[in-house]
């Protein structure tokens, strides 16, 4: 008797498109951000930010035009489909996120694009947190009020 043992037939899974990653921080933020080339070259840049649009994510216009500012200045507006998943922080400390995120995406995918992303001070990360709390203290740096008697 031998055991009939069913055979594996090898699934041809459809091409998968590589995506390229930036990592965006800010204050207490992170964004990770992927590219990939778009596949319909459309002026209009197609982002999901946590599973929605960048409009319902960030409905302020303002917020929008920080988070797009990399492709703008490197002309490569509508060439790439972008997902990101952010947390942490505020509004304003998640959008420099993603700008940051989206940057270094950016520079990865074509290293010429440093120097043009450099000079606008988006491939910089803003080291600047809240200072915590220390004892004997009423914030990080306030002291009680002295009293002489």
């Amino acid at each position: 008797m031998t055991p009939t043992a069913a055979k594996t037939t090898k699934k041809e899974s459809p091409k998968r498109i590589r995506y390229i990653e930036g990592i965006g921080r800010r204050k207490t933020s992170v964004a990770r951000v992927r590219i990939v080339p778009s596949s319909n070259k459309s002026e209009k840049v197609s982002m999901i930010i946590n599973e929605r649009s960048l409009e319902k994510y960030f409905p302020l216009v303002s917020h929008q035009r920080t988070v797009l500012a990399p492709f703008e200045k490197t002309d490569t507006t509508g060439m790439f489909d972008v997902t990101v998943k952010v947390s942490g922080g505020g509004v304003a400390s998640q959008v420099e996120a993603v700008r940051h995120g989206l940057s270094r995406a950016l520079v990865s995918h074509n290293t010429d694009l440093k120097k043009k992303l450099k000079v606008f001070g988006f491939l910089t990360r803003d080291p600047r947190m809240v200072e915590r709390k220390k004892y004997g203290l009423k914030k990080a740096r306030r002291a009680p009020q002295w009293s002489k008697r």
